[in-house]
């Protein structure tokens, strides 16, 4: 590895990259974790002591106990009707979000609603009007095509969180010319504990903060994570680093060059294959110290791609 060099800021500009990088996750060396869980890493000296460093300090922690006592969704808080999509247009007005309401929608029959997890375990949370929750789904505002709301009611989806697969309240939106409705998720997620470790001070090539929140598949093994990267590099990759309580992703950029390069920010999917499901495990950024996904409640998740 060479010496860890500082980059400059990513400075966004209005043309963002969207692509799909596959990461192959191998095991190269091993050990153990402060809670006696095996340790499946890359070798890379400085980033692996980072995110040893950053899973001993959640191990045990008050953090800790805060976040496995929250609702905190691995998933997509979008399901789509079934048959989704009819044609290109379809596709293009929900990727762009761009949605028309013909109707009215309801008001919240109530101020909060349940999320209730498989062996008993419940969790009352406020409760997202039907009107907020169509307005994370149309966000595009664009002349293109649109897909047609014309009702919803409130209803429920099953959804992996990091407390396991939990039925969580959703607004079930009937969308024109499909037969099932569009499911969005109608609670935010639980406010993330402080955490017990700092952000690293300064971003190398070596380590740098995810761009976005995770989503785990149907396996529960394969992680899509969001990282960023400028216009003079290989693009981004990510390391992981396994424990018996916590996963911990480490954010780097490939190939970086010394040549002039535009000022843009590229945001690429990287998915990484763990070794074992993630379970309760949590999910861990590595540079920030915060568990990923990190957004606040009430923000809006990124279309997908």
């Amino acid at each position: 590895m060479r010496p860890a060099r500082s980059v400059k800021p990513f400075v966004v500009k209005p043309f963002v990259v969207l692509g799909l990088v596959a990461v192959a996750a191998t095991a190269c060396g091993g050990g153990t974790t402060p809670g006696g869980g095996k340790v499946r890493d890359s070798g890379r000296g400085a980033d692996q002591g980072r995110a040893r460093q950053v899973a001993a300090a959640w191990e045990g922690s008050e953090a800790a106990r805060v976040w496995r006592e929250g609702y905190h969704p691995l998933g997509d808080p979008v399901q789509l009707p079934e048959g989704a999509f009819h044609d290109d247009a379809d596709k293009r007005a929900y990727l762009t979000q761009n949605f028309e309401l013909r109707g009215s929608l309801p008001d919240a029959p109530q101020k909060k609603a349940r999320i209730r997890w498989p062996g008993g375990d419940s969790l009352a949370l406020p409760l997202t009007s039907a009107r907020a929750a169509y307005e994370q789904l149309d966000r595009g505002g664009n002349a293109g095509p649109a897909l047609t709301v014309t009702g919803a009611r409130l209803g429920d989806m099953t959804l992996l969180t990091s407390r396991g697969p939990a039925k969580v309240p959703a607004w079930h939106f009937t969308v024109e010319g499909y037969d099932t409705p569009l499911e969005r998720v109608a609670v935010a997620p639980s406010k993330l504990p402080a955490p017990p470790v700092k952000a690293v001070s300064r971003q190398t090539d070596e380590l740098g903060p995810l761009a976005g929140p995770a989503t785990v598949a149907d396996d529960n093994r394969t992680v899509t994570l969001r990282a960023g990267h400028g216009s003079c590099d290989d693009g981004p990759a990510v390391d992981v680093l396994e424990t018996g309580g916590s996963v911990v992703f480490s954010a780097s950029i490939r190939g970086v060059s010394d040549g002039p390069c535009t000022a843009d920010l590229r945001i690429e999917k990287v998915t990484v294959k763990l070794d074992r499901p993630v379970g309760d495990r949590m999910l861990l950024d590595a540079f920030t110290g915060r568990p990923v996904p990190y957004e606040q409640p009430g923000s809006a998740a990124p279309p997908r791609s």
